[in-house]
């Protein structure tokens, strides 16, 4: 018996045994062969009627990833308002007098150089009913460290370029500070004959709500707490006298003035609220 070229030959049994063990037809006859490149593919049956997807073989369109809208500025989980130009401080209703120590104030202590500005001003904050900050545009000048331009050395382009840069820092700082329920008082050296890098600088960096007041002591009162202080916060008796005098120009601006001269820091402070409270009632123009 003759078997066709290339099939594959049974295996060998005698009579009376059945296939050898471990032989399966299946494995030597598989199943129907695959179609090769002169066959078609395979036909694809038409849709049923009512059918409305996508023709047969055809890949859906991916879905499009939409990203999330950005999320807002925050700082850990609380969304912090954006800081602006300070308004002025609402007046109570009558008959209720003005409360300071309750108010949410931006105040600018003015004064030169031993007037006892950054004591009192930290005295008032930390005496507060609401949360108030202390903002000291000499601490913030001294955040440059190399190259910083020491007022001892006189008044000069690089030194009015960094007081022009911290009273900036210092406004932006008020602002933000404020816009959060945050009171603030800032104090500087202004002088009222510099208009420009003065009053009017801190009004355009903070607001018109800011309320300026000037702390003028005696010209003994500032030489001898002057005397008392060290580093490049201490200057000379003559710079000293300078810049008092030239404060003197405050008087009969309008502005509110504190003569401290007699007055400690707790007593300072108290005299600080009552002129706020008829600033708040009646806001000075400058």
């Amino acid at each position: 018996m003759q078997h066709a070229v290339g099939s594959p030959l049974p295996p060998p049994h005698q009579p009376g045994h059945g296939p050898a063990v471990g032989w399966s037809p299946a494995a030597h006859h598989p199943g129907p062969p695959h179609p090769g490149p002169h066959q078609g593919a395979a036909p694809v049956p038409p849709p049923a009627p009512g059918f409305t997807g996508p023709p047969p073989g055809s890949v859906p369109p991916a879905p499009q990833h939409i990203p999330p809208p950005p999320a807002p500025e925050t700082t850990g989980h609380v969304p912090l308002p954006p800081g602006g130009p300070v308004g002025m401080p609402s007046t109570p209703p009558a008959p209720a007098a003005p409360d300071p120590s309750g108010t949410t104030l931006a105040v600018l202590l003015i004064g030169p150089a031993g007037a006892g500005k950054t004591s009192v001003a930290k005295y008032w904050a930390d005496h507060r009913r609401v949360p108030t900050a202390h903002i000291s545009l000499d601490d913030v000048r001294e955040w440059v460290r190399s190259g910083f331009a020491d007022p001892q050395t006189g008044w000069n382009d690089h030194s009015e370029a960094q007081y022009r840069l911290a009273r900036r820092t210092c406004g932006f700082a008020a602002r933000n500070f404020l816009a959060n329920g945050i009171s603030c008082i800032l104090d500087d050296a202004v002088f009222p004959d510099r208009p420009v890098v003065g009053l009017g600088g801190w009004k355009r960096h903070v607001g018109p709500g800011l309320l300026p007041v000037v702390l003028l002591p005696g010209l003994e009162i500032v030489l001898e707490r002057n005397a008392e202080r060290s580093g490049n916060r201490r200057l000379t008796d003559e710079e000293v006298a300078r810049i008092h005098g030239r404060m003197a120009g405050w008087y009969g601006s309008g502005l509110p003035i504190i003569d401290n001269s007699q007055l400690d820091v707790q007593q300072t402070a108290q005299v600080l609220d009552d002129v706020l409270a008829r600033s708040i009632a009646s806001p000075p123009s400058w």
